[in-house]
């Protein structure tokens, strides 16, 4: 059965570690030729100071049966964006698929601190990473994507409702992330190009499993810690039914909507890594929502 996305050309903008990576790699696994983009390498760490780098994610991409192409870019700089995007020009002529998945906030965010009592200089850097990152990448990536309509753009997200995630900066941020995709959709409909946002559930991501003091391997050991733990899902997971969607020829019908892993997963017949469906969405409403006081 030959590969869905041959001959597609992606751009994963955050692709290091984390949704971002599973995501990439996905697409790779589907055939396509993905850029992969973000601020870690081999050769330099971000302020993040992490293990992960833009390198080590297009090698997982080409090993999966695709071509990974990795490509250094602060998000935050127009020219960096502009370089990337006269890259995947002059290399192919069109961009079919850009996923958003710049993040960089997790030192930024002040969890259990008032809104009152938040630093603002954290929050504007914040801002800047998570919203004006996604917005940036897009405003250069259409005018590519224009000339071959028909494309997608999807933008990660977390959470699919309005209640409030927790913190007002992260609320802000996330839900912010939610209304581009709606924004860009409304203008991008008359123009053959698709605009949605996609959020995991509870991310087993790198940086979780190390919070943690797990590995993929014993994941299920932290249960003890936190038994919400337990209903996670790998970033292939979001992966996966990132792939389905751009593998979908009907996912216009989906523009501007902020859909979740879980109900995706179901729609595409889609499972994680080791067989399993994790449902977030059942979990949250059965064990958080609706847990007895």
């Amino acid at each position: 059965m030959t590969p869905p996305l041959i001959g597609q050309v992606a751009l994963v903008a955050g692709a290091t570690r984390g949704a971002g990576r599973g995501i990439a790699v996905e697409l790779g696994t589907a055939g396509a030729t993905v850029y992969v983009t973000g601020r870690s390498t081999r050769t330099a760490r971000s302020d993040l100071d992490r293990p992960e780098t833009i390198e080590d994610t297009a090698e997982l991409v080409t090993k999966a049966g695709g071509t990974g192409i990795a490509i250094r870019c602060d998000h935050t700089r127009p020219d960096d964006v502009v370089a990337v995007i006269e890259r995947v020009r002059a290399d192919h002529g069109r961009l079919n698929l850009l996923v958003n998945d710049v993040w960089g906030g997790d030192p930024l965010t002040e969890w259990g601190t008032p809104f009152w009592q938040l630093g603002l200089a954290k929050l504007q850097v914040l801002w800047e990473r998570a919203v004006l990152t996604h917005l940036i990448t897009s405003q250069h990536a259409v005018p590519l994507m224009l000339e071959h309509p028909g494309g997608l753009i999807i933008e990660v997200t977390d959470g699919d409702g309005a209640h409030y995630r927790g913190n007002l900066a992260y609320d802000l941020v996330k839900t912010a992330v939610n209304r581009l995709a709606l924004a860009q959709a409304e203008e991008l409909r008359p123009h053959g190009i698709t605009a949605l946002a996609v959020t995991p559930g509870f991310l087993r991501s790198e940086a979780m499993l190390d919070g943690f003091g797990v590995t993929e391997a014993n994941w299920r050991d932290a249960g003890q810690r936190d038994p919400h733990f337990l209903a996670s899902e790998t970033p292939r997971f979001i992966g996966r039914v990132v792939t389905a969607l751009a593998a979908d020829p009907h996912v216009e019908r989906k523009s501007g909507q902020v859909l979740t892993s879980w109900d995706l997963a179901e729609e595409y017949n889609v499972d994680d890594l080791d067989g399993s469906r994790p449902h977030w969405g059942r979990h949250f409403t059965n064990n958080i929502l609706n847990a007895p006081a």
